[in-house]
This record gives C-alpha cells, structure tokens and sequence, in this order.
C-alpha cells in the first residue's frame, strides 16, 4: 500500500487574501482612494463595473473570518495592509486606519494563527499616483517610510513580513498592458516601475531591519513555468528564454543575486532607461532576505510569433495597433495552449510545474543563502455552481490543490527546503479586471448576504491542515 504524504511538524498551512480585494469599507476611517478604486471607476476597465467598495467587507467581519480560519485548522494567515488605509496622503500616518490591522492580528494571535503581513498587494495611494507612481523614483522611498510606520505599530506581533506581492503584476500589468491600474500603456515606464518596486523592497527591508533584526523577511513573486513548444526550434526556445527572463529572472536575480540578467537586459536594450539604476541600488535591492514567497498557477507553452529579428518591428505594432503586450520587449512572443486542463481564468494546470520551480529556486538562488521557499499564492478559479443552500462541491479545485500539494512533498523529498502552502484564496473576492466573475476561494461568498459557506474543498484542506499529511488514495486523476 502507497503510505500517506507527511509534511515536516513545523510545516505552515495558510490561505492568503488580499486588502482592496476583500475589505470593502472603502470610505471608513479616513481611507483615502487607492489606484484601484479610480480604475474601477473608469468606464469600460473591471467586468461589469463592479469595484471593491464592498467586496466580502472583511473590515467589519473579520472576526467571524478569523473564526472561520480556526474551524479550517490554519496555521498562518496571510494578508496585506491598505496603504491609503494607513497612510491616506501616501505620507502621514492614520491612527484610526491602522487600528483595523492591530486588531485583526490580535484576533488572529488569540486563535493561534501566525500573522503573515504583506505590506504592499497592488493598492497604491492615488495620491502617490497623481505624483508619478511607480516610475517615480520617490515612491520606492514612501514604501519604506510606509513598511517603518506598520512596523512601529505591528512589529511587536508580526514576525513574518513580505514587502510586496507580485511586483510584476504591478509594472507590467499596471503600465505596460494597462489591464491592471492605473490602467497606463508606457513599456518604458512599466520598466521603471519594476526596478523602483524592487528598489522599495530593498529599503523596506533595511528599514524593517534596522527597527528588529530578528524579524523574517522577504517578498512574493509570481513565477510562470515557461516551456518553448518546440524544444529543437532556436526560435521557440528563444521565446521561452525571453519570457523566463522577463517573467521570472528580472525580479528574482536582483534580490537573491545582486544583478539584473544581462541577456534580458539585452533584449531590452533599446527601452531600458539608461539613468535608471542608481549607484548602490542592486546593493539595497540584494539585501539578505530570510524567505521567498513564490505564487504559482499555470505554466505558459511559448512560440516565437516571428523571425528575432522582427522583434522589434512587431512589438512597435503591436502598442499602437493591439491590446498592448505586458512582455515589453518580447511581445513577438506567442502563448499557446497545449490542449490540458484549464482553469476558470484559462490557465494550464500543471502540477509538475509547481514542484519543478521550487527545485530550480532552492538550486539556482536561495538553497546556498539559506533562503526559505514558501508556497505563499496557489489555487484554481472554477465555474462554482452551489446548491439550493448556497454549497459548493468543487472537486476539479480539490483535485488541483491535492496534485499541486503532492507537487510541493515532492520537491521536499527532492532536496528544496519549504516552509509552508497558503491556498488562493481564503475567500470568494473580487479578480482584479474580472470583477466578481471569477471564484477562487475555499469559501463561498454570498455576495448579497455575505454569507461564507465553505466549499468541498474546504473541507478536505482542513483535513490536511490538521493532520499534516495526505491520503495516499488521492482526490483524483493529475490533470497533466
């Protein structure tokens, strides 16, 4: 008989969410806008119109919510602050704001739930925005004015800290595609973005640093499994290279080795700003770091769309003619779907990918530093469709945390060190773009009761939070 799957006893089981995508309370307590309040607003930019005024109003019902983790058995929470819920001119500290964190972690630390703090998830003060955001070399600086402010209120309870959540997402989505707010289509303001995001997190992390040394720190990444569709044709495994580079290299290099990767670089040559990097910046932005969160869904199959040589060519056309392309400098670059299991959003599930990442990190940038991996982001939107009393049997969402759980004990039994799984998401919220169209969470949220029903897979992950291991019958056929 197949033994079961044992995690290691210090192994965390968390779910995560985020402030603008389940707080609501938009106008309470002095919180000013965020730049995802004002896209929301913009006519044609979120599904349906919908925002996040109200979301599943988890200011006011968190400690029902807490309550709710403690019946799941999790471990850890994972959550972010609200900049402009804290700091409403994107400088000045609001007491009443911050409050709300106080008590959610002293909620939290009652029930036995280690806080997992994210300083910044996307929802950037609109006041920092009217000034320049991310391009702007002084928001990296209010990030860490910000990370010394939560720190001067929080640290005495929080010992985990991450700065911020998918930097990528917040360049590239942000200003280069437009998709994500502020909804700007600038690629070379989406690359400066990127490195002031990074450089934030680097002084944030000397700030957090200087206040506590003890503390453990660190950022999320989202990374994506690359593949080239054709492993013998140059040009596809050109493509791959370039969306690795982009995707993944240019945010982790930096921080774990000291250097942005000089072939990504090189693709970039003619948009990557020359006054851009600052002597001392790849120090700041390399400072040591205890954990690295790594956010995982899908794996991205690429094909080279034309010859290299045309790159720029149709990248060119593609901003003024097309949806413009969050792969600045690649946009040439192709997905295709290789006829797997897909989620709600589209994306390839592949479970091999998750544990072959995790072994390429521990390999190639954090193992040799000491640096801890954990699974901060993994989950699956699915089409829910919930019963006469508002349940939801979800089992292709179990069947994908069960495969991608196994995925994780297999890169543990391989060598990479793990530390710990926070599903996406604790809750049904709000997707970004996509309103309130797509449902991640474990929970069901009744959006006009704020009801929280607990899914199927709920169930079973609370079973494997409490047991720390996995049956070994399994949930399912892999999807792969």
């Amino acid at each position: 008989m197949t033994p079961d799957l044992t995690f290691p006893q210090d192994f965390l089981w968390g779910a995560a969410t985020a402030s603008y995508q389940i707080e609501g309370a938009g106008d309470a307590d002095g919180r000013s806008d965020s730049i995802w309040d004002t896209y929301a607003r913009t006519p044609g930019q979120v599904l349906h119109g919908h925002d996040g005024s109200v979301a599943c109003d988890h200011y006011h019902r968190y400690p029902q919510d807490v309550a709710l983790m403690r019946e799941l058995n999790l471990s850890s929470y994972r959550f972010s602050v609200a900049w402009p819920r804290v700091m409403p001119d994107g400088r000045t500290l609001n007491p009443a704001g911050l409050d709300f964190y106080s008590r959610l972690v002293d909620e939290l630390l009652e029930a036995d739930i280690v806080p997992w703090l994210t300083l910044y998830h996307w929802d950037l003060p609109q006041v920092l925005e009217d000034a320049g955001g991310w391009p702007e070399r002084d928001t990296a600086l209010r990030l860490a004015d910000y990370a010394g402010a939560v720190h001067d209120a929080l640290g005495d309870r929080v010992r985990h800290w991450t700065t911020l959540n998918e930097p990528w997402c917040s360049a590239f989505l942000g200003y280069a595609q437009g998709r994500h707010a502020p909804g700007r289509t600038e690629p070379t303001s989406a690359l400066r973005a990127a490195h002031h995001l990074l450089l934030g997190h680097g002084l944030a992390v000397e700030e957090l640093r200087r206040r506590d040394p003890s503390l453990q720190l660190g950022l999320t990444l989202n990374f994506t499994d690359t593949r080239p569709l054709d492993p013998a044709s140059p040009r596809d495994l050109d493509a791959a290279r370039r969306i690795d580079g982009m995707a993944n290299r240019l945010f982790v290099e930096p921080v774990t080795l000291g250097a942005y990767p000089a072939d990504v670089l090189e693709d970039l040559r003619e948009l990557w700003p020359q006054d851009l990097v600052h002597e001392g910046d790849l120090a700041t932005i390399s400072a040591p770091i205890d954990v690295l969160g790594v956010n995982y869904y899908a794996t991205q199959t690429v094909t080279a769309g034309c010859d290299p040589e045309r790159a720029s060519v149709a990248a060119a056309q593609a901003r003024r003619h097309d949806s413009p392309s969050p792969s600045v400098g690649s946009e040439h670059v192709v997905t295709v779907r290789r006829g797997v299991p897909v989620s709600d959003m589209g994306w390839e599930i592949s479970p091999t990918g998750l544990s072959d990442l995790l072994l390429r990190l521990h390999k190639d940038y954090t193992g040799a530093a000491g640096v801890r991996l954990y699974v901060t982001e993994n989950g699956m939107a699915d089409d829910d469709v919930p019963d006469a009393n508002g349940y939801v049997e979800d089992p292709d969402r179990l069947n994908y945390l069960d495969h991608h759980l196994r995925a994780v004990h297999d890169s543990l039994q391989r060598g990479a060190d793990v530390g710990g799984y926070f599903v996406w998401s604790l809750l049904d919220n709000f997707e970004w773009a996509w309103g309130y169209t797509k449902r991640f969470g474990i929970v069901r949220v009744d959006y006009d009761t704020q009801e929280r029903i607990p899914k199927a897979s709920a169930r079973w992950y609370a079973d494997v939070a409490g047991s720390g291991r996995i049956d070994h019958n399994g949930a399912g056929a892999p999807p792969e």
